[in-house]
């Protein structure tokens, strides 16, 4: 019996020696996708959360930027990132789901951590039909975020803020960004009704892609010289276009993903920017790569992320801190908004097949401008 005691101690000693030594074995590498680390957006924020982490733990760390924007140049990254030693891969973005599907089962003693890359986005990358799920390896874990819930509180906030004339322009129209864009309508769309409005409009469109240049801001000169007040600028630097428009005018911007009121209002102007939709894109890296340290990784799922309390700041979507809070919408009232959204008091769709039924405002669907 003593001897089967100390086999067994042995053997708990062996593997947590093990799990240490896995824990200080770890490298962790980012890879980006549209655009590079100077996005002020997905890919910056990923980035610096990924390399703040690893050098606050002393893991070593680097980037890798795709050749082009294709399939194979993302698998070309992410086979020289193993090939380098790393074994920790963070990837932001919808468009890396074939390439995870291609390498992930190849390579199961990498850890691949995906940002934005949906179960649909995964099944109709490995070619599985409706009846049909891929079962998810164990060394993948991927969070998505009900940006539908962000959207609406940027939404309600800005027509609360006495903004009537709004405007939502989209990057290219997959799933998140849909959902950005129907939730503010019905935040913008709830927020007028409890205030008895019946002059509130939102202009809708795409620019069917994630960068702004001149015919896009051609198209918000547009908007902006008809009376637009402000535009929701929902897709990577295609804020760009927006807040160039607006700097003309005087008018206002709201930011995406991240909290990009430093950024816009460096290149348009001081207090151009109104809010930003946010997902805890850092708050998500830094969890995950922190449970894999701790040997608590749960992989092989898809997490929705959302809301996980009353208190804003600690849930995975809200709207910036820098927020210009005003009489028509303080803090107190936006801690009362999400305390309600928590409690299921306020319910939003997070359906996209289907623009969202309004009763207060005007809607003018534009299709793409490009």
């Amino acid at each position: 019996m003593k001897k089967l005691v100390s086999l067994m101690l042995a053997l708990v000693m062996v593997l947590s020696v093990a799990a240490f030594a896995s824990a200080e074995d770890l490298s962790v590498a980012m890879i980006t996708d549209y655009g590079d680390i100077t996005d002020q957006s997905f890919n910056q924020t990923t980035y610096e959360a990924a390399k703040a982490w690893s050098e606050a733990n002393g893991v070593e760390f680097k980037y890798y930027k795709p050749a082009s924007d294709s399939d194979q140049d993302r698998i070309t990254s992410i086979e020289k990132a193993i090939n380098d030693g790393f074994n920790v891969l963070v990837m932001p973005g919808y468009a890396f789901a074939p390439a995870i599907v291609a390498t992930v089962e190849e390579y199961s003693d990498v850890t691949f951590v995906a940002l934005d890359v949906s179960e649909f986005d995964l099944q109709d990358a490995h070619g599985t039909s409706s009846d049909f799920s891929w079962v998810y390896p164990a060394n993948l874990y991927s969070a998505v975020y009900q940006e539908e819930l962000c959207g609406y509180m940027a939404g309600y906030a800005t027509v609360k803020l006495g903004y009537k004339k709004l405007g939502f322009l989209g990057g290219m129209a997959v799933p998140a960004v849909i959902r950005y864009g129907y939730g503010f309508v019905q935040g913008a769309d709830a927020a007028a009704a409890e205030l008895g409005l019946t002059d509130v409009e939102v202009k809708y469109v795409y620019g069917n892609q994630f960068y702004g240049d001149a015919d896009i801001t051609a198209y918000m000169d547009t908007w902006y010289s008809n009376g637009t007040q402000i535009v929701f600028a929902c897709g990577g630097g295609i804020f760009t276009s927006a807040g160039e428009a607006a700097a003309k005018v005087g008018a206002k911007v709201i930011g995406v993903d991240v909290d990009q009121a430093a950024t816009i209002d460096a290149l348009y102007g001081e207090g151009i920017t109104v809010t930003s939709a946010m997902k805890g894109l850092a708050p998500t890296v830094d969890a995950t790569l922190t449970a894999i340290k701790d040997g608590k990784f749960e992989g092989g799922k898809v997490e929705n992320l959302g809301l996980v309390g009353a208190d804003p700041a600690a849930n995975f979507v809200q709207i910036a801190g820098s927020t210009q809070f005003g009489e028509g919408f303080t803090q107190e009232d936006y801690a009362a908004l999400v305390a309600k959204m928590f409690a299921g008091e306020i319910t939003v769709s997070n359906a996209i097949d289907a623009e969202p039924a309004v009763t207060a405002i005007a809607v003018d669907y534009q299709g793409n401008i490009k």
